[in-house]
């Protein structure tokens, strides 16, 4: 008999494209600048915003970087999927240091082509073809703090 999987109780709704999006900007600033995936995001239908701790500054040039970086992960129009994998059994590349401590032996982790992964109890789109355009609308950075502000611009045409 197989065992039923229950998730920890989730204390909000995400709207699926931001919520996505946001897993592919914190894997964009994970490989551009080398820092952690956001400790403090705010992820809403119409603006979102997430923090990243970095040395420097970003310069303009760099914030449009991460933008089309996003972008492209979101054109490339990846599957976006989740499987339940037993803490023991984790790969050595996801960080489970945001779990809450009641947080059970299995865990759901969310896969984005081969671009993302991450444990996740929240909602997703089923294809990054879903999101449409990323834009960042502000930035700011204060003591090591990169703030990045952003919301969707439209849904890209099924291709």
């Amino acid at each position: 008999m197989e065992q039923e999987i229950q998730l920890n109780e989730h204390n909000k709704q995400e709207y699926p494209p931001m919520h996505t999006v946001e897993h592919i900007l914190n894997q964009t600033m994970v490989r551009m600048f080398g820092c952690e995936r956001s400790r403090n995001s705010h992820i809403e239908r119409k603006k979102s915003k997430c923090d990243y701790h970095l040395q420097e500054e970003p310069t303009p040039a760099q914030i449009e970087e991460i933008e089309n970086r996003v972008n492209e992960v979101i054109e490339a129009h990846l599957p976006v999927t989740a499987e339940f994998i037993t803490r023991n059994n984790m790969p050595a590349e996801i960080d489970l240091s945001k779990l809450p401590d009641e947080a059970g032996n299995v865990l759901r982790i969310v896969k984005i082509g081969d671009y993302d992964l991450c444990a996740c109890i929240g909602a997703h789109v089923s294809n990054t073809s879903e999101i449409g355009k990323f834009k960042i609308i502000s930035s700011q950075y204060q003591e090591n703090t990169l703030r990045l502000r952003f919301r969707p611009q439209g849904r890209l045409l099924s291709r």
